[in-house]
């Protein structure tokens, strides 16, 4: 049997014995550590942890192996859970148009954006996507992800949508890290329905969603509730459709505008609400009477230059919320889920205990996971990090983009891919 230990933990981070599915408002603010501690797994799970002071004997043990982490953090990994990691190339030349002072709308409106993405992912083959998606997927893994969200979106069509929810499948029939595949068809408008949107929306309901449900595909279903893609009204309808076909609503709301796309998630019993910018008091109001997770996107933030969204006050009036990278090759090029802690301290105010707590048991609650990462908790799945030597766990987010991570473990093993 594996099993493995870890001795002389400067702080083990994220300890729950009983660990809650999310963490809300003024209890973000409280990160459980063990100092000088130690950390037992078996069998790819949490065995048990303590203080070294009340180190048990470990004679009955055979083929331990054992890691000295003297002066080193332990973390529970990352929970990422909004990501578009599967697209073919990237969207270089937008970001260059964006310094030269055109908007993301601008862009969108000239063909460029997510018709861009599509364009060139038509023309991928599936093998070809897998290969540059394994990329990422393993690059977020050594930066610490340890559960993952994947979306589709960038095929448009029938052919392609089911394409990119292939190679989802096939990353996640890897079997490293537990990931979740959404089916975001409802992403933009594809050129050859640019005049004739219910068209669209109907090869979603009537084409897209029973093939989906036939192979598998899929565990949520996403919207982006945007003035210039999907009203409010229209996200419901396929929303209220993905669920006929067993798929659970999560959405794009309030990005670029206030589009009720909040309210239609609550309404709709969404897992969770995603970008947020411009969430309104009202909208404050109905998550609170809600189990849907508002979760911040940092990265398409600070890429997009966009209005911050107002997270201080979400968990000040006792909200829980939830931290993902949204990596994408448009809006947020990265899935450095460190330094969206960064961003979420400087730019959103949240203290690197409330970062944590959004980056982990948060993000995994938007992934029904919480049961199984997020936490340092017996029976929970062993995907943690060892960080360098380094002093405390606010370290992470104060050394900004520098990679303080020295080793993943993954199901307890130390992760090679």
């Amino acid at each position: 049997m594996q099993k493995l230990l870890l001795k002389n933990i400067k702080t083990l981070v994220q300890v729950r014995e009983d660990s809650p599915l999310k963490i809300s408002g003024k209890d973000m603010k409280i990160l459980p550590c063990i100092d000088n501690a130690w950390l037992a797994c078996e069998n790819g799970l949490i065995a048990d942890f303590g203080s070294m002071d009340d180190f048990p004997g470990i004679t009955d043990w055979k083929d331990l192996e054992v890691i000295d982490c003297s002066n080193k953090l332990v973390l529970p990994c990352y929970a990422d859970s909004h990501t578009h990691i599967v697209y073919a190339g990237n969207r270089v030349g937008e970001f260059v148009d964006r310094i030269n002072g055109l908007s993301y709308e601008e862009i969108a409106n000239r063909g460029g954006g997510i018709l861009n993405s599509a364009e060139l992912l038509n023309k991928t083959s599936e093998d070809e996507l897998y290969e540059q998606a394994l990329v990422r997927f393993k690059e977020v893994i050594h930066l610490g992800t340890g559960a993952i969200e994947i979306k589709s979106g960038y095929g448009l069509s029938v052919d392609s949508e089911l394409k990119m929810l292939r190679v989802i499948k096939r990353l996640k029939d890897l079997n490293w890290i537990p990931v979740k595949a959404t089916f975001l068809g409802a992403h933009a408008i594809p050129k050859a329905f640019k005049e004739n949107k219910q068209g669209y929306i109907n090869l979603i309901i009537n084409e897209m969603l029973p093939l989906i449900l036939k192979e598998g595909l899929a565990d949520y279903i996403d919207v982006f509730c945007e003035e210039g893609y999907f009203s409010a009204e229209e996200t419901k309808i396929i929303l209220q459709a993905g669920v006929k076909h067993g798929l659970i609503p999560k959405i794009h709301a309030e990005q670029l505008s206030h589009s009720n796309g909040i309210k239609t998630g609550v309404e709709c019993k969404a897992i969770s609400v995603d970008h947020l910018e411009f969430c309104s008091d009202a909208d404050i109001e109905l998550l609170k009477n809600s189990n849907t997770m508002p979760t911040i996107l940092p990265g398409a933030v600070f890429f997009l230059n966009l209005l911050f969204p107002p997270v201080r006050k979400m968990i000040d009036s006792g909200l829980p919320v939830a931290l993902a990278s949204d990596y994408n090759p448009g809006s947020s090029p990265s899935g450095n889920m460190s330094f969206l802690l960064s961003m979420a301290c400087v730019q959103h105010k949240l203290t690197p205990e409330e970062a944590i707590n959004a980056a982990t048991i948060n993000s995994a609650y938007a992934m029904h996971l919480s049961d199984q990462v997020g936490s340092i908790t017996i029976g929970k799945r062993a995907n943690f990090f060892i960080t360098k030597e380094i002093n405390n766990y606010a370290f992470i987010p104060y050394s900004f983009v520098n990679n303080v991570i020295e080793e993943v473990y993954i199901n307890g093993n130390r992760f090679n891919g």
